[in-house]
């Protein structure tokens, strides 16, 4: 898998929006992290404009993201299943559509944008009513989409809550049938995930991105019961080392055991949690062993996007971990040679994994044989599943993968 302005923070993220700011418990975090317990170095960020609906109060008190639904968009509909509210952020422009229907979203150019009959230059909102949903692109959301001009054209962004974020992603990132010990499992992993990339976010207007970026996520408004069990039956649960939060990195299969984070990212301090962890559990699936081909010219482009033109004469293995997965690879041309990182080789060719166990220059392609799905970091999805079905519960799962970590529960912080 599949990572964005503020400040740094550990356990408790500081750019998350607060729907009910409460100084006692902002005081009682302060403590916690006077002691050491949490490093939050700023709690606050401008707040959202309150809430329209009278019922919102009804909502569970949590944590709020911000996922880029869009870019530069030009128009769009928008569905909404019952009322909606609609307005700019400083609430000086608003009104509510009571009946189900279908808004139009338009850039009119210079800055502005139209939603329905409201024209303005400043970000509009979309707040769904309790119970309502709102239907962009063929998926449902149940948070408040923002939508922010930029120049001739205009994003998309939804305010979500974290837990009802997770709903959107665990299905799409493990199939919502699988066992729900390995989707509580894949709870805590993309809840820890998303918080982690939160502390170093870069955009003013958004934190995550709604694809591989950071977590495929395609709205909370389509709720499976597993899923919906696994996130609920995890709420607030996320994994730290050393009490820091870590990214908790997963991919699909590890092909028999995971590595250490440096061998797909050189750059990134090794850490316990992050060093490789046997797995027995993922044989099962279709992408434990594999084998495919790729154009010779597809590799020659990647030769030459990194500095090494001529046509392809081979490619070998220059180094590789002890789990057999390659770190390096030398790439052999008529006019010269050049070692690569085998990740960034992966990613521009499409290869499964960098666990090659054969590899050879044909007169049009270039065929692998391999093992797992992934960059082989963190927890094995296929492994997860085959933990749970041998009877292994999420916690067993998660110290399985990211060995030295612990659990911690921050639900009683997300009330700040």
């Amino acid at each position: 898998m599949k990572p964005l302005l503020r400040l740094n923070l550990l356990l408790i993220c500081s750019l998350l929006i607060c729907a009910c700011a409460a100084p006692s418990k902002r005081a009682s975090v302060s403590a916690q992290a006077a002691k050491g317990q949490i490093d939050s170095a700023a709690l606050s960020r401008t707040p959202e404009p309150q809430a329209q609906d009278p019922l919102a109060k009804r909502r569970p008190r949590d944590l709020t993201v911000r996922i880029l639904l869009a870019e530069k968009q030009k128009s769009a509909l928008i569905k909404h299943t019952g009322k909606v509210y609609i307005y700019t952020l400083n609430l000086d422009k608003k009104y509510k559509i009571s009946a189900p229907g279908t808004l139009s979203v338009k850039a009119l150019g210079g800055g502005k944008i139209q939603v329905g009959t409201l024209q303005s230059a400043k970000t509009i909102v979309l707040e769904p009513a309790l119970n309502t949903l709102l239907v962009w692109n063929k998926n449902s959301y149940s948070g408040k989409i923002y939508i922010i001009p930029a120049g001739n054209t205009f994003h998309l962004v939804e305010h979500a809550p974290l837990e009802t974020y997770l709903y959107g992603v665990l299905p799409y990132e493990m199939s919502y049938s699988w066992p729900l010990e390995a989707l509580k499992a894949q709870a805590v992993a993309a809840r820890t995930y998303t918080l982690k990339t939160l502390e170093s976010v870069k955009n003013q207007n958004f934190d995550l991105f709604s694809d591989v970026r950071s977590q495929m996520y395609k709205g909370g408004g389509k709720q499976y019961d597993s899923v919906k069990k696994a996130v609920d039956g995890t709420r607030g649960e996320v994994l730290t080392y050393q009490d820091k939060l870590f990214f908790t990195y997963y991919h699909a299969n590890c092909g028999g055991g995971t590595d250490d984070v440096r061998s797909w990212n050189p750059g990134t301090a090794s850490i316990k949690p992050l060093s490789g962890a046997s797995c027995k559990t993922d044989s099962h699936s279709k992408s434990y062993k594999w084998q495919m081909s790729i154009s010779r010219a597809k590799v020659e482009n990647y030769a030459k996007s990194v500095g090494l033109s001529g046509s392809l004469k081979s490619i070998k293995i220059a180094r590789k971990t002890d789990t057999g997965r390659a770190t390096n690879l030398t790439i052999r041309t008529s006019k010269g040679s050049k070692t690569v990182p085998c990740g960034k080789f992966r990613l521009a060719t499409g290869i499964r994994s960098c666990k090659i166990t054969k590899l050879s220059v044909r007169k049009k392609e270039v065929y692998f044989e391999g093992k797992g799905y992934g960059h082989g970091i963190g927890m094995c999805q296929d492994g997860a599943h085959g933990m749970a079905q041998d009877g292994k519960n999420y916690k067993k799962i998660l110290k399985n993968y990211y060995p030295g970590s612990e659990i911690k529960n921050l639900s009683n912080y997300y009330g700040i």
